[in-house]
């Protein structure tokens, strides 16, 4: 059993977990507050943030028009610092911590999910590319304005370091792009902000990092599995075919043999979340158990990825992702309608480009007087903070015709 000690608000936390008293602190230093600890103002000042609200009209996988019970980003950010508050709790970490990351994580996702990412991304490929972690970032550190002091939020060193290093390291020790970033190289929006405050980007995140991530897998495996079944993209026999929901089918199945599908599909997504996190748990024991770490600079300094899926758990998800790719995120409707999608990104950033006064007046004046670069960025943050609806608006208000993504 870990050692533990008290946090701030008497919660018995383990040694190693990131302790809020001991945060490398802020870019900009301010009072404590009397009543809440570091990484719990961390977590209000998410909410509370221009950007966190729009994630409500930001494709999950379905656009935001084609149903009231399809999930948004909003609904995934707040299922994944669910989950991920319950297996902080559970390894004696501080939970906190890992739901101001999870709150966060998807704040620089743009519209129509990742169509609209790589569109994004392809559009700004002679300006450096464009990547939803470090737009995360960027709107945490730079693009939220709302305080007297300073740009962006403010937010701890260590819910920064978990947002930047949502995949892992991003650069090896010689300084290379790793990970995610190996061939695609690292983010601008990483690079420019560590230039400022080091994130330590070559090592692993803390605990509460590596567990919102892993929360972040765990929710969307599922309830793209619910949101796929509504949306008739296969049939329960289909899901049936992958080895862990087939499993938890029979189980159900010879207890509830008459039970309605509405029910069942539900039943399922929460039996595969109670496996999907209690095989987490009790790989992270067994990680720790053989670490033995005594600080939360040593689960940063690990080599790899403490809180993880047991290796035949990690199989079974790869098994329900590749389901998941073929029956929903590429079957023919969703293929055409993010093409679509796609297309009104690209048509947006090329009108601003030839015509940044087509932009609002506070965004037109933001990129007078700049160069190509600086006038791409500033058009790229415009458009990734759009939701749906305003970017299908502002293409309607721009061009004789818009898909209608249906």
């Amino acid at each position: 059993m870990a050692e533990q000690c008290e946090d701030a608000v008497g919660r018995r936390l383990a040694n190693f977990a990131c302790h809020a008293a001991q945060s490398r602190g802020r870019l900009y230093d301010e009072q404590p507050s009397p009543t809440r600890s570091d990484f719990q103002r961390d977590r209000d000042r998410i909410v509370h943030c221009t950007a966190f609200p729009r994630l409500y009209l930001k494709t999950q996988v379905f656009v935001y028009h084609e149903g009231d019970h399809y999930r948004s980003r909003l609904t995934h950010s707040l299922e994944v610092a669910q989950i991920a508050r319950a297996i902080a709790r559970t390894l004696a970490l501080d939970e906190d911590l890992a739901e101001a990351i999870a709150l966060a994580h998807d704040l620089g996702h743009p519209p129509f999910g990742h169509a609209g990412e790589r569109a994004l991304d392809g559009v700004m490929a002679d300006y450096g590319g464009f990547d939803h972690n470090g737009q995360s970032l960027r709107v945490v550190t730079a693009l939220e304005r709302k305080y007297a002091a300073y740009d962006g939020l403010n937010l701890t060193w260590e819910c920064l370091e978990g947002l930047a290093k949502h995949n892992g390291p991003v650069i090896d020790a010689e300084g290379a792009p790793a990970g995610a970033y190996a061939e695609t190289g690292v983010p601008r929006a990483l690079k420019s902000y560590n230039a400022i405050q080091d994130l330590k980007l070559a090592s692993y995140p803390g605990a509460e990092a590596q567990v919102a991530a892993l929360a972040d897998d765990i929710a969307y495996n599922n309830h793209d599995i619910d949101d796929g079944f509504r949306a008739g993209a296969y049939a329960l026999e289909d899901l049936a075919q992958v080895p862990l929901a087939g499993e938890v089918i029979d189980e159900i199945r010879s207890g509830y043999p008459e039970l309605e599908k509405t029910r069942l599909i539900y039943e399922i997504n929460r039996r595969l979340i109670t496996h999907m996190v209690n095989d987490a748990v009790a790989e992270a024991r067994i990680r720790f158990g053989k670490l033995k770490p005594a600080s939360a600079d040593d689960i940063r300094n690990a080599g790899s990825a403490v809180v993880s899926f047991s290796g035949r758990m990690n199989d079974a998800c790869d098994e329900l992702r590749s389901f998941l790719m073929s029956w929903v995120y590429r079957s023919d409707r969703i293929m055409r309608i993010m093409d679509d999608a796609a297309q009104i990104v690209r048509d947006l950033f090329s009108r601003y480009m030839t015509q940044p006064d087509a932009m609002p007046d506070h965004w037109f004046a933001r990129v007078q007087g700049t160069g190509e670069l600086e006038r791409a960025t500033h058009i790229c943050d415009f458009i990734a903070g759009m939701t749906d609806r305003y970017a299908i608006r502002e293409h309607r208000r721009l061009f004789d015709r818009t898909p209608d993504l249906r």
